[in-house]
Order: C-alpha cells, then sequence, then structure tokens
C-alpha cells in the first residue's frame, strides 16, 4: 500500500493512509497516550474499524456487521 501523508486533527494524528492495486483503502492514526485506531474500506463495500478504546467494528458491505465492545462483548446482526 501507498502511504499518504501524516496530518494533525481533532486531537490526533494521521500516522498513514494509502489505497492498493485492488481499490482498498486504510487510515491509520495515533492519538497520542497510547491509544492508536485504523479502518479499512474495501472495493467490496466492507469496511472495518479498530478504535482507540479497543473497540471493533466490522460492515460486510452486504447486510451483516459486527461490533466487539472494549471488554469483548461481541454483537452481530445481519439484516438478510
Amino acid at each position: 500500500m501507498t502511504k499518504g501523508n501524516s496530518g494533525s486533527s481533532n486531537g490526533y494524528t494521521y500516522t498513514g493512509s494509502g489505497t492498493n492495486s485492488q481499490g482498498n483503502h486504510y487510515c491509520s492514526r495515533d492519538y497520542g497516550n497510547g491509544s492508536n485506531a485504523y479502518h479499512y474500506s474495501n472495493s467490496n463495500g466492507s469496511y472495518y474499524y479498530s478504535n482507540p478504546n479497543g473497540s471493533t467494528y466490522y460492515n460486510s458491505g452486504s447486510g451483516y456487521s459486527q461490533y466487539t465492545s472494549p471488554n469483548g462483548q461481541v454483537s452481530k446482526s445481519n439484516s438478510k
């Protein structure tokens, strides 16, 4: 993946971003207190977030989603 420009906004610093040859995009952020976050947006419509509080969120782009809380509790949804 190609690394993009870093920058600061809203209490965090962008540490990398890019898009690969398949059209999948990523972006990573540093919150300066030991917390990091990133997300992926894929060409198939799916996306994934890893948040600074330790939670994660995945969406398949076709009706399925999953949220994992910071304490590990998993919540799933399937709209199909």
